[in-house]
């Protein structure tokens, strides 16, 4: 009897592995359609039945995109941006949302709540608002102008205010015993018990500023731009090879990838941790 349930049982987990695999590839298939088409110069990308793997390899359109465009520039661009974007977020964010978590104060479910109803509004309606107000402050054409408007997310700071809700009270009051400001309990004790929380925020972050295109064609000089943006010079006005298009996308999103591999432990921890809050 207990081996015909230990067979039921690796047999459901078998069928269960399978549909997993079936559907990560499926998830998966436009992202190796991509890499199908970069490692495949002259390939006809609208061919049907499209080819998800590639029938011969060249890095013919890596070689080309490269020289084409001064990636080195470009790479220094996003990581500037991105480096700002993420440590200014995390900060802020951290910071918005420790007092509404940890403070006891008349409003401040009302304050939350009109935070939270501001994630109705698309992103889109606040780029004419954006725009005049980094203009206004001679911030136009600087890293800055791009990664200003984003530096607060409402996402983040609910993220990071379930995080310090999970944190026992007797951790702040231990400081307070000790004599410590609320801002070296906040920097000290507070910040390191919510790891994965910054974690995700750092990729959700990262993900968001590397993969910027709009704002910063919208705020920049063309010297100035990170590579998603700079990616769009990849478009001739009446053709385009869609080969150099797939090799800069693929080289653009490695960075995410080697990003996420390292961090997804934190990640799940994060996600979870704010689910229960």
């Amino acid at each position: 009897m207990k081996n015909t349930n230990k067979a039921k049982k690796i047999i459901s987990k078998f069928f269960v592995y399978v549909l997993l695999i079936i559907f990560a590839i499926f998830m998966m298939g436009p992202f190796l359609w991509l890499i199908s088409v970069s490692l495949m110069p002259g390939k006809n990308i609208f061919a049907f039945p499209p080819a998800i793997l590639p029938t011969f390899i060249d890095f013919r359109n890596y070689l080309e995109v490269w020289e084409y465009m001064d990636f080195l520039k470009y790479i220094w661009n996003t990581v500037i941006i991105t480096f700002l974007g993420v440590t200014f977020s995390i900060l802020f964010s951290a910071l918005t949302a420790y007092p509404l978590a940890i403070f006891k104060f008349k409003g401040r479910n009302l304050v939350f709540l009109l935070l939270v109803s501001t994630m109705i509004i698309p992103a889109a309606a606040g780029l004419v608002v954006n725009y005049l107000t980094i203009n206004s402050m001679g911030l136009i054409n600087t890293f800055t102008g791009v990664v200003l408007p984003t530096l607060v997310s409402v996402f983040n700071v609910f993220l990071f205010r379930q995080a310090f809700m999970g944190i026992p009270t007797d951790i702040r009051d231990s400081g307070k015993m000790d004599g410590a400001s609320e801002f070296r309990i906040w920097a000290q004790l507070m910040m390191p018990m919510i790891k994965p929380a910054v974690a995700v925020v750092g990729l959700f972050e990262f993900m968001a500023n590397w993969n910027s295109f709009l704002w910063p064609i919208i705020v920049l000089n063309t010297e100035k731009y990170p590579l998603a943006s700079a990616l769009s010079f990849l478009n001739g006005q009446f053709s385009y090879n869609f080969g150099w298009i797939a090799a800069g996308t693929v080289i653009s999103v490695l960075p995410i990838i080697f990003v996420f591999l390292f961090t997804q432990k934190y990640y799940m921890e994060g996600i979870s941790g704010a689910v229960k809050g």
